[in-house]
């Protein structure tokens, strides 16, 4: 047996969904390599595998699971405080390449352990501050986690829920400005810095530069800081900023620039002559949002327009979980309202929302517009298949995501079989409807799928095995028995001893 079809059983093997939690187990010994650690990182595992990956002394092993996307995350727990400091920090953030758009939330109980940590581990790699830094831009804190914690008993973590102070309501915030724990106030007086247009004033001097137009579009601003804005010419943040005063708000609707008038077209403050005015405006994208003016009755239906403007349909944006604060989020009449707009934009924004009826996503679904129905695939549990699919075909960039989705189509496909693109092509050769599966395809990707096509014989898939260009896809093959795949990991782990329920099959399969 060559070193080459080694590697190829072992990898193949790894990610056969057919394999069992015996054979799986068998794949973290030592002698199988990185195989273990990509095996726990890069697919779904079942629960005793979960456990002896738990358990295992490596903690790349350890690591690796920490990473995992497709296990639940809720089993994850124990990672949370696990000896080495860079487990936890693989938990705290998995940093996959590429990163998805869609990111699950970590359950609070994870989080609160993470959070309250006194120390990084005992291997000392990292502290608990830097687990927490890196929990902090992993997009895995829900929004409903902070404000659970603005009422929290523990004093340090309703301080910490002050970090995310434009995310509480308005009772969160006045809650914690009063708060009994001096500590608690003083954190809330801090964050609350943001409506008091003096401090604004005075502490934008000490802001990075890269957080400067935050801090612009989102806080109330001095008359003295809103003439500095126009004198320097950084007037994007004061046109989609709410607290904008009607006289700079008109100067900005007149402005020079296309991009900053077609920004204040639509804010819910706008009068109706400045509608009337900018519905005339020379350039289209202007004049376009100012025929959604009706629409952006609130701010918050504001920014979620603001979110879809200008994308395009190769957009590959962050997809974030409902925000369950009903005041921070537009309501679902006026989604539906978006849905039969003819406005294009707002048919977008429908779109892009999860929680659209079924009727309504059938008819987006046919919508003339591209981006609508791409948003739709991305977006909505409910798209149809043929949707996933068909934007799967025409658009790679959204490829990764779509196939994780579990509406996506695992038949159905053979029809693209001669697709020039071999991402394409690998796909319809994984159907297992399809007669006569392409192992001797050009591309290695398209061979590898044709190989663990499922409607293989095993006297053909005995023949691939053989072979480096098919080796590894046979191996995946879920119509490969699991006495076979002993036999495979027998002949590449050499003195490594396969679990004991396992010695029965590995008698009964075929020598080599």
């Amino acid at each position: 047996m060559s070193d080459l079809l080694r590697e190829l059983w072992l990898r193949g093997v790894a990610f056969n969904p057919a394999a069992t939690s015996d054979v799986l187990i068998r794949l973290m010994d030592p002698a199988a390599g990185d195989l273990g650690r990509l095996m726990c990182g890069d697919r779904d595992l079942p629960d005793a595998v979960i456990d002896a990956a738990l358990r295992h002394p490596e903690w790349r092993i350890r690591g690796a699971l920490a990473r995992n996307q497709h296990v639940d995350p809720s089993r994850l727990a124990p990672l949370a405080r696990d000896p080495s400091g860079l487990v936890r920090a693989r938990l705290a953030h998995p940093r996959l390449c590429p990163w998805p758009s869609r990111v699950r939330p970590l359950p609070d109980d994870i989080l609160l352990t993470l959070l309250t940590a006194r120390e990084g581990g005992e291997d000392g790699k990292v502290t608990a501050e830097e687990i927490i830094g890196e929990l902090d831009s992993s997009r895995q804190i829900p929004l409903s986690f902070f404000r659970s914690l603005a009422g929290h008993e523990d004093p340090a973590l309703r301080i910490r829920a002050t970090g995310r102070w434009e995310s509480l309501t308005l009772a969160q915030r006045a809650g914690l400005l009063d708060d009994p724990d001096p500590a608690v106030r003083e954190a809330a007086q801090d964050r609350n810095w943001e409506l008091d247009p003096e401090r604004v004033e005075a502490g934008l001097a000490l802001i990075r530069p890269s957080s400067r137009p935050f801090v612009l579009g989102r806080c109330v601003l001095s008359p003295t800081l809103v003439e500095q804005c126009f004198a320097d010419g950084t007037v994007h943040p004061l046109a989609r900023n709410p607290h904008t005063p009607a006289d700079a708000v008109a100067r900005l609707a007149r402005h020079c620039e296309a991009k900053v008038r077609e920004m204040v077209a639509a804010r819910p403050d706008l009068g109706a002559d400045l509608v009337a005015e900018l519905s005339a405006d020379p350039d289209e994208g202007v004049r376009m949002r100012a025929r959604l003016h009706p629409f952006p009755r609130t701010w918050a239906e504001y920014d979620v327009i603001g979110r879809v403007v200008g994308h395009g349909p190769a957009c590959v944006c962050p997809i974030t979980e409902p925000d369950p604060e009903p005041a921070t989020v537009p309501s679902p009449g006026w989604f539906a309202a978006c849905a039969v707009s003819g406005e294009t934009v707002l048919r977008r924004v429908a779109a892009s929302w999860s929680g659209l009826p079924a009727g309504l996503v059938g008819r987006l679904a046919q919508d003339d517009d591209e981006e609508v129905r791409i948003r739709l695939a991305r977006n909505h549990p409910l798209a149809p298949p043929h949707l996933l699919l068909d934007v799967f075909v025409t658009r790679p960039d959204h490829r990764g995501d779509l196939l994780t989705l579990p509406g996506f189509p695992r038949t159905g496909r053979t029809h693209l079989i001669g697709h020039p693109d071999p991402e394409v092509r690998a796909l319809a050769a994984a159907d297992p409807t399809l007669p006569g599966p392409p192992v001797d395809d050009a591309d290695e990707g398209v061979r590898r799928a044709a190989a663990a096509n499922p409607s293989l014989t095993p006297e053909t898939l005995e023949i691939l095995l053989t072979a480096p260009r098919t080796a590894e896809g046979a191996a995946a093959n879920p119509s490969l028995p699991v006495p076979r795949m002993h036999a495979l990991l027998d002949r590449c782990l050499g003195g490594a001893a396969a679990p004991p329920t396992a010695v029965g099959r590995r008698e009964a399969s075929p020598a080599w």
